[in-house]
């Protein structure tokens, strides 16, 4: 039964068949089911849609497919519009719909999700009660493909937010109602661990023994049944009633969320391959997603779970959004794959398990040239994406809890948080939590490889004695590489670590062992073209730190990607592309001083002597003390290099 929520207005619901009602009164939906099901698709697209597009998601290449579209429009105006209030926007070829001051509840339920954590138990039951049934039941099309793949796909989310809904809901609830809550969940979800080991948790504390035994007995076998792990359930039982655990070899389920050994664990599913008829398999929807596993494996930050285990749950019919709860990981990728013409589609979205938010989703178009070339080029991005954006969700996480209460994962990216600040108040802190995770953990590279970036970071600032912090700095990276040397970021460490110390060739060939390791490491290649666009080749360092960026778009080291790529066109005699860089780099947010000394430095060089001593003043305010020698302590460039450099400091008049 759907809650009450203010009739005023209109009201459209969605969560079983489509419903209108305006001021309480139930609407008479149009009798055409592709005027319904534009109505739908238009209500909750993000943005203006293309006539184009319309006509591909309803029409199966009618007569008049546009002429069918402008009537199925003329219907809903008739429906939801009124004299003084349009609700059909057309603008060019595209189409949108204005619902603002209407209540949809598929947007209440998904803008609940994003932050449901923060979501007032009230409101949380209210936003359960939303869910009187299947998304737009009984809506299926004929001879409508990409709109049933769409329907599917919502179905799916939307089963997804309830599950998370009533999660929430289990762990604030108290002992009167929480059963309702588990039984409603256990039927949305029957393979979810968190939901059996909820229930039988429950049962045993309230004395309930034999009911936790049949429970037990009966789920055990309807798992095996299906080729899944029952173990952890036998564990679950254990457990809720206080007995001592067995010995048992832990699946990857249980390796990804055990504590002492914390990563963010991930699943990526097979794609779906929009290119045919049913579910074929192979092709470039298995083979990008066997790329992408393949890939992010290589990247060591994430516990990525295998191709047998993940591909072995699609063959049973098991979602992605289901899947990831099954596996017990943080995030599940899934994504679609399709090919028109010489024109191929990827379509790949990022969510988190536990929440049902989306944390991430993407549509790349690439013209199909050369298609080995297309699919690595959309893996690359997709790889260093899903990296970044985990990263961040991480780092925000980990912000939110108690310093006293972390582990040495939430640790390491409550340092990231404050590492990427870039001033010395925050470095010390990051310093800190690094030091904690290494504590916490003595075996997890990545936090040396992060507490061997704040050292470098006081050497190259010139916050703390430089050769000190040169040899901590080192000294931390080398304990990364030998806790794990298949860690792409232990060797970056590493090869900053030799760059501080003049060794040029040694950190050149360290930074390159990085992205040997794993290709889509953005700071691998950044960190290349910042050694080479002072002292090496500057053509090479330029093509470094463009890919970076491409790699990574929405990189915190962003202005320093920019701003290694001045430095290079300097060196090149290119002084006015220079200063435009530069001055890209300066204007990001986290920009430290030694990037507006580059942009000083590069704009002076180009004769723009008024934009240059901004830069210096702006160096001022935090600096006033900061000097020329800072800048050329802080490089290192190789004859040509410094010559230049010191021309555009004398210019500006850095000191």
């Amino acid at each position: 039964m759907v809650a009450s929520v203010e009739m005023t207005g209109l009201h459209v619901q969605m969560l079983g068949p489509l419903t209108i009602r305006r001021d309480g009164n139930v609407l008479t939906l149009p009798a055409s089911r592709k005027a319904r099901a534009l109505f739908a698709y238009l209500a909750l697209a993000p943005h203006a849609v293309t006539r184009s597009q319309l006509c591909e998601l309803l029409w199966d290449v009618p007569n008049d497919p546009r002429g069918e579209l402008r009537w199925c429009l003329s219907k809903i105006r008739g429906l939801i519009e009124t004299a003084d209030q349009r609700r059909v926007e057309t603008a060019g070829d595209t189409v949108r719909l204005d619902l603002r001051g209407c209540f949809v509840d598929a947007i209440a339920i998904a803008e609940a999700v994003q932050n449901l954590a923060t979501v007032a138990p009230a409101r949380l039951r209210q936003i359960a009660s939303f869910f009187g049934g299947d998304f737009l039941d009984g809506l299926e099309i004929d001879r409508s493909p990409v709109f049933n793949g769409w329907l599917i796909a919502q179905r799916r989310r939307f089963r997804f937010f309830h599950a998370a809904v009533l999660e929430r809901l289990v762990s604030d609830a108290g002992d009167d109602e929480i059963l309702g809550h588990l039984e409603a969940w256990l039927e949305l979800a029957p393979f979810d661990h968190r939901v059996h080991d909820k229930l039988l948790q429950t049962l045993a504390r309230r004395g309930r023994i034999r009911e936790g035994e049949e429970h037990l007995a009966a789920t055990a076998k309807s798992f095996e049944v299906e080729g899944l792990d029952s173990a952890p359930l036998y564990e679950s039982w254990r457990n809720a009633r206080g007995q001592p655990a067995m010995a048992v070899v832990p699946d990857a389920s249980e390796v990804a969320a055990t504590p002492a050994t914390r990563r963010a664990s991930i699943a990526v599913m097979p794609f779906v391959d929009g290119s045919f008829a049913g579910d074929l398999r192979g092709g470039a929807a298995d083979a990008m997603a066997h790329d992408i596993i393949t890939r992010l494996a290589k990247l060591r930050s994430l516990f990525v779970i295998a191709q047998g285990s993940v591909f072995a749950l699609h063959e049973r019919k098991i979602c992605a959004e289901d899947a990831g709860r099954v596996l017990n990981v943080d995030y599940v990728v899934s994504g679609s794959v399709r090919r028109q013409g010489n024109q191929l589609t990827v379509i790949v979205e990022l969510a988190e398990t536990r929440t049902a938010r989306i944390v991430w989703a993407e549509r790349f178009d690439q013209k199909l040239d050369d298609a080995f070339l297309v699919l690595d080029e959309i893996g690359n991005r997709i790889v260093a994406s899903i990296a970044s954006e985990v990263e961040t969700n991480e780092r925000n996480l980990a912000i939110l809890k108690p310093p006293n209460s972390l582990t040495a994962w939430e640790a390491h990216h409550r340092g990231l948080w404050h590492m990427y600040r870039f001033n010395k108040a925050d470095n010390q802190r990051a310093q800190h939590f690094f030091e904690m995770a290494v504590r916490l953990d003595p075996t997890f590279a990545r936090a040396y490889a992060g507490l061997s970036f704040t050292h470098f970071q006081s050497a190259f600032q010139g916050w703390a004695d430089r050769k000190a912090e040169i040899d901590l700095a080192y000294d931390t990276a080398g304990r990364s590489m030998l806790i794990d040397d298949r860690d792409p970021a232990a060797h970056w460490a590493v090869g900053r670590a030799l760059w501080l110390r003049g060794q040029y060739d040694d950190s050149v060939d360290k930074l390159k062992q990085a992205i040997d390791l794993s290709p889509n490491f953005a700071l691998g290649h950044y960190a290349l073209a910042f050694v080479q666009s002072q002292a090496g080749d500057p053509t090479a360092a330029i093509l470094s730190s463009d890919h970076s960026r491409h790699l990574s778009p929405f990189d915190p080291l962003i202005f320093a990607m920019l701003g290694a790529r001045a430095l290079a066109l300097v060196r090149l005699g290119q002084f006015e592309e220079a200063a435009d860089w530069a001055a890209k780099a300066a204007a990001r947010p986290n920009a430290h001083a030694q990037i507006h000394a580059i942009a000083a430095c590069s704009l002076a060089l180009a004769g723009r002597t008024d934009e240059a001593r901004l830069q210096l003043a702006t160096i001022h305010k935090t600096q006033p003390r900061y000097s020329s020698d800072d800048f050329f302590t802080a490089l290192k460039f190789d004859a040509d290099g410094e010559r230049l450099f010191r021309e555009g400091a004398r210019r500006v008049g850095m000191r």
